[in-house]
């Protein structure tokens, strides 16, 4: 194994960790020529002037816990060209039969300038969503587009302490991004394998891509009516994690909710996400509307309009149904 010779909490430096491991003496994200690993590098101390937090999410889910990576690139960050190679090398981590080695700077060496790393441990990119996309500053103070790797440990032994944890929110807070903020935004490039790609970090279903597609058409659907669409980030006080809707008309103050089928359990959970994301919305109490690529049945026709949430669906030719267009 490429991290047989570490152990989770082991001090080194990064010359040691390059001459043990290989990777490189500079970088965020360093695949190593020497071992089947990626070697990861994370300092508070410059994704905190940047504006985010790396590390691991107080909330577990059924599949354990899972520790926040922000990927490389001072811009609009990318898994296409130079500027996103590093990107791209832990999207492909699995492909390429590389390990994710996390490390993450911890103080200084004695009488020395040279920056301490603790191994965190094994890690790789959890399955059903290997990464979130976000707004975040970079150190000029400007929105840009990141990408938030979602990791999971691989086996047992790894390093969670309690002061690598990401802050909770102190206050609720939605803020209005960009539409484009989004993982469908992303461009995903095939491995360079002749076997066919397990696409480890795929959005996690066929209905997501249907979702993104879907996204794209009403947007430019909508610019047709000169609406600009966005979507909310949304803090929620004393939690790690962060929430991101869906689409979200400012004009006619509407808050969507998009799903790839018109299958009842997609319409449920729809209502469920619509009802949980317009509480934080501001201004508040947002009309509510589901956005669908087909007609459902006439029963969830129903069920929306107990709960007074909008229906608007592509009918083949054009969106109907849209709240506040003439």
């Amino acid at each position: 194994m490429a991290d047989a010779r570490l152990v989770p909490g082991q001090i080194m430096t990064r010359a040691q960790i390059t001459k043990t491991i290989g990777g490189s003496s500079q970088g965020g994200i360093c695949p190593s020529g020497k071992t089947p690993s990626v070697l990861i590098f994370t300092d508070p101390d410059v994704g905190e002037k940047r504006g985010y937090h790396d590390g691991w999410l107080d909330e577990e889910d059924e599949h354990g816990p899972i520790f926040e990576y922000t990927g490389h690139g001072a811009g609009d960050q990318t898994f296409e060209g130079r500027d996103g190679s590093g990107n791209r090398a832990i999207l492909h981590h699995v492909d390429n039969r590389n390990a994710l080695l996390v490390f993450k700077a911890d103080g200084r060496v004695p009488g020395s300038g040279t920056k301490r790393q603790r191994f965190l441990g094994r890690f790789e990119l959890d399955r059903d969503q290997p990464y979130v996309v976000r707004e975040a500053p970079n150190e000029d103070h400007i929105m840009r587009r990141v990408i938030v790797f979602r990791l999971r440990p691989v086996g047992e032994e790894y390093a969670r302490s309690p002061k690598d944890v990401i802050p909770p929110a102190v206050t609720t807070k939605a803020r209005p991004i960009p539409a484009e903020a989004t993982a469908s935004a992303l461009v995903e490039p095939e491995t360079n394998r002749k076997t066919k790609s397990s696409r480890s970090a795929a959005p996690r279903t066929v209905a997501e891509r249907r979702e993104a597609t879907l996204a794209d058409d009403f947007r430019k659907f909508m610019g047709g009516y000169d609406r600009d669409l966005k979507r909310f980030q949304i803090e929620v006080k004393g939690l790690t994690s962060k929430l991101v809707t869906d689409l979200y008309d400012e004009t006619a103050h509407v808050l969507y909710e998009l799903k790839g089928t018109a299958k009842r359990e997609d319409v449920r959970m729809a209502i469920g996400q619509l009802l949980d994301y317009s509480r934080h919305v501001q201004p508040p109490d947002p009309k509510l509307a589901v956005l669908l690529p087909t007609e459902p049945h006439e029963d969830l026709q129903a069920l929306l309009a107990l709960q007074d949430i909008a229906l608007a669906y592509w009918d083949g030719t054009t969106f109907v149904g849209v709240p506040g267009l003439p």
